[in-house]
């Protein structure tokens, strides 16, 4: 059970505003490394919401001297390989990557994703599937919500479980058990794309 789990904070609603982002690799369904790096949003999107900042208290200072996410994208490359993402809400923290790549005109890279709030739907019965609730499900409690590494400390933690409970020896069985389709951005988004449709998608 190999993967990269990875949660985002942002400075507002724009996907392209990461302001900090928490690493976590796991090994044979263990946790190996972990990294946690503030990040200056680009112009037009570094504007901090009193929202968002109430909600995991990052403010403008406190990124003022961080690198951007051009010098950022290059330590996930370094940090993840070709490890499978997992993120609680896969979609927001794969769409923070592409948005936040493209508001820089650079690359958006390859990964593939699986989600553990979908993963965590097909796993366990409750009332709500919020990361903290559904990390207390897994035996991991008392961490702190929207510390991005402690989100993602969380994720891996329920997916490293629900693995475990569905007897799922990689990331790939894993979504295959639970149904839940493996997500793609980058070029990879696009091969996928052409072999799910075939030849007719490129007419």
């Amino acid at each position: 059970m190999d993967f990269t789990a990875i949660d985002f904070e942002t400075a507002n609603s724009s996907g392209a505003s990461a302001c900090s982002v928490g690493l976590v690799k796991v090994r044979d369904g263990r946790v190996v490394d972990r990294v946690h790096w503030y990040i200056r949003p680009p112009f037009p999107h570094d504007e901090f919401s009193e929202w968002n900042v109430r909600i995991h208290g990052i403010t403008p200072a406190m990124v003022a001297d961080a690198p951007g996410w051009g010098t950022r994208v290059a330590g996930l490359r370094e940090f993840a390989g070709d490890d499978v993402l997992v993120a609680h809400n896969a979609g927001f923290d794969m769409g923070v990557i592409v948005k936040s790549s493209e508001a820089l005109g650079i690359a958006v890279p390859d990964y593939r994703s699986l989600c553990s709030l979908q993963v965590a739907r097909r796993t366990y019965h409750l009332d709500s599937y919020r990361l903290p609730v559904a990390a207390m499900a897994a035996g991991f409690e008392d961490f702190s919500h929207h510390d991005a590494l402690a989100d993602a400390e969380a994720c891996a933690a329920i997916i490293v479980h629900a693995a475990a409970r569905h007897e799922a020896g990689d990331i790939e069985q894993l979504a295959h058990i639970t149904r839940v389709r493996l997500g793609a951005i980058g070029p990879v988004a696009v091969r996928d794309d052409r072999a799910a449709h075939g030849p007719m998608a490129l007419q």
